[in-house]
């Protein structure tokens, strides 16, 4: 009569093992992290920082996080080709971190998810700056949480200013006057001209831009006007604004103001050690992030960061003919696969690395602009002088589009500046160089 007994028991014991082995089982969640980052330049906490929060949100969700991370620097082209290629063979990492316009083709392909519930659940994602939402959205849905951001100011030599006659509370002040719209893009043309005439600099040198095709550029559109989106989503080109970018570039290379030849030449040997010194150009509009990168390797010699503090300052790009002053900021996202098993705990962690103290690891060794509200008010934050100054800036930026015929319009724009800067074109002539192209690339374009 015991045998019947012991052997229900031993199943009863089998069944009990098996299910809270299965539960066990289920309690270790993996999770990959990709992420691209130049390390020696202070981008590592990309992926390193989920690392510092493993054993929080493990202890937060009751769980064991099998985490890998998987962080280089190859280049971007690669690194994305490499993340839709996964993704199409079902082996997408969990978290992916990528330039916020990839969004726009992503979703629509279907490789990652809307946040939006997920975000709901995660009072961290309450400090983002608002002005960053508008670049992690798709077709009214949340793709992407900001990593980090960055502003496209206008850089200005104190050095030369002072020499053009400036007083030291001109100087000081000229953020707060670019900011109030007192100082126009008009005003910083006539400056430079100045500039050139009185032989405080070399014709050519009275404002630079970057020397390559980039983000950058978008500011000269957005600041006479332009749109890239209709109301309706479609991606559009406004004529009139686009007329009003080149003239305004055509005229700068014709009176002198920029060289003709800027685009193409090169970053290390002649832009970045010309604009760094403070005593060749006059006004140079390009990213924040040079700021560290002209301290450690352009003006070590003289003081570093306390050379550019006392020579060198950052301002909005003042308002142009129809605008208000702007910057441009890309943030870099983290985005969630569509493809995760476990898209809850993966938004635990980029929840538990969207904090303060995890985000100023990142900005601060990287020199990036932090993401959230609340930085600024962290003394570590606080202390670094030109990060803390510019955060302002954030409230002023544009982003990208999130489309995926952003690439076609970018071409095409950069195209028609090209042609108008060489002199191989008017600027009616370069309208039509752009809008010809786009439309090659993209029929449906709406053009206004």
């Amino acid at each position: 009569m015991m045998k019947p007994r012991l052997s229900g028991l031993l199943v009863i014991v089998f069944l009990l093992t098996a299910v809270f082995g299965a539960a066990q089982a289920q309690d270790t969640v993996p999770i990959t992290v990709r992420c691209i980052a130049n390390v020696a330049g202070g981008e590592g906490w990309r992926c390193d920082n989920f690392a510092e929060v493993e054993a929080q949100v493990e202890e937060e969700l009751g769980i064991d996080i099998e985490l890998t991370l998987v962080q280089d620097n190859k280049s971007w082209g690669d690194y994305k080709n490499e993340f839709v290629l996964a993704t199409e063979a079902g082996e997408a990492p969990d978290i992916v971190l990528s330039g916020h316009e990839d969004i726009g083709a992503w979703a629509a392909a279907g490789f990652i998810m809307p946040l939006d519930d997920l975000i709901a659940q995660h009072e961290e994602f309450e400090d983002i700056v608002p002005a960053l939402w508008e670049s992690q959205m798709y077709q009214g849905e949340i793709y992407g949480i900001p990593q980090d951001a960055e502003a496209r100011p206008v850089f200005y030599s104190k050095l030369l200013l002072s020499d053009l006659g400036w007083s030291d509370e001109e100087i000081e002040s000229l953020p707060d006057r670019v900011a109030a719209g007192e100082f126009t893009f008009q005003d910083l043309i006539d400056t430079a001209q100045q500039a050139i005439d009185e032989g405080v600099v070399e014709p050519g040198n009275g404002f630079w831009h970057r020397p390559s095709l980039g983000p950058d550029f978008l500011y000269y559109y957005y600041g006479q006007g332009g749109q890239i989106m209709t109301d309706a989503g479609e991606i559009m080109v406004d004529r009139e604004a686009l007329l009003r970018v080149y003239e305004l570039l055509g005229g700068m290379t014709e009176s002198g103001v920029m060289r003709s030849d800027l685009i193409g030449i090169d970053w290390s040997s002649e832009w970045h050690p010309s604009v760094a010194s403070a005593e060749q150009v006059l006004f140079a509009a390009s990213g924040t992030w040079n700021w560290a990168d002209w301290a450690i390797n352009y003006v070590a010699d003289r003081g570093g960061n306390d050379y550019l503090l006392e020579n060198i300052g950052l301002t909005l790009i003042p308002a142009m003919e129809t605008g208000e002053p702007l910057t441009v900021t890309h943030p870099l996202s983290y985005l969630v696969s569509s493809g995760s098993d476990n898209p809850d705990v993966a938004m635990a962690l980029i929840a538990a690395v969207t904090t303060p103290e995890a985000n100023n690891r990142h900005a601060i060794d990287s020199f990036h602009l932090g993401i959230l509200q609340s930085q600024v008010d962290s003394p570590e934050y606080a202390e670094n002088e030109v990060l803390s100054n510019a955060h302002y800036m954030l409230d002023y930026a544009k982003s990208l589009p999130n489309h995926p015929g952003w690439n076609a319009w970018s071409n095409a724009y950069w195209l028609g500046i090209q042609a108008v800067e060489a002199g191989d074109a008017t600027p009616e002539e370069a309208v039509d160089i752009m809008v010809t192209q786009l439309q090659n690339e993209l029929p449906e374009v709406v053009v206004q």
